[in-house]
């Protein structure tokens, strides 16, 4: 298994449809437009060539979700209580593991991979927005600090509870 950064789009949407990810009406064009442009980087995660899963990450602050997008009231203090205000960050936008090869080590070996390649650009300060209750679980287990609440109005709708986690590099 191996991570890769970026891919063919027409691959990644067959690989999404296969997930049943993104099925709003133009969701997939606006993640396509957000890798194309840059606001969005994407890891896939490849086993045989074939994708099994993928990371989309982006650069934030405490202020903003991403460019011209203003964090809610709740975001900015839970962000601010985590790592201080005025901060400049990576966010781990979305993380996906096919079922089929979860439980095998992947998620950590992810984590390992994403650290490193964050310091080696230049990162020093990662936020991830945690639902799964096993990436919950692998979080905590690699110490990383934690704040709860409820996301506002994210990729995943309004209210939906979020455990956020403060990964300093």
């Amino acid at each position: 298994m191996e991570f890769v950064e970026g891919c063919d789009f027409d691959e990644f949407r067959r690989y999404l449809a296969r997930l049943r990810q993104y099925a709003g009406e133009g969701e997939l064009e606006r993640l396509k437009r957000n890798l194309e442009t840059g606001r969005f980087h994407l890891i896939v995660f490849r086993e045989n060539s074939k994708i099994i899963g993928h990371a989309i990450w982006h650069e934030s602050t405490t202020e903003e979700h991403s460019m011209g997008s203003p964090r809610g009231e709740t975001d900015r203090q839970i962000l601010g209580g985590l790592m201080g205000k005025g901060k400049e960050f990576v966010e781990l936008h979305e993380l996906w593991l096919t079922t089929r090869y979860r439980r095998r080590g992947y998620g950590k070996r992810f984590f390992d991979f994403f650290e490193s390649y964050m310091r080696k650009k230049g990162y020093r300060e990662v936020i991830y927005y945690a639902f799964n209750p096993a990436a919950v679980r692998l979080c905590r287990k690699r110490g990383y600090p934690e704040a709860y609440g409820v996301n506002e109005a994210g990729p995943y709708g309004k209210g939906v509870t979020d455990y956020i986690f403060y990964i300093k590099l």
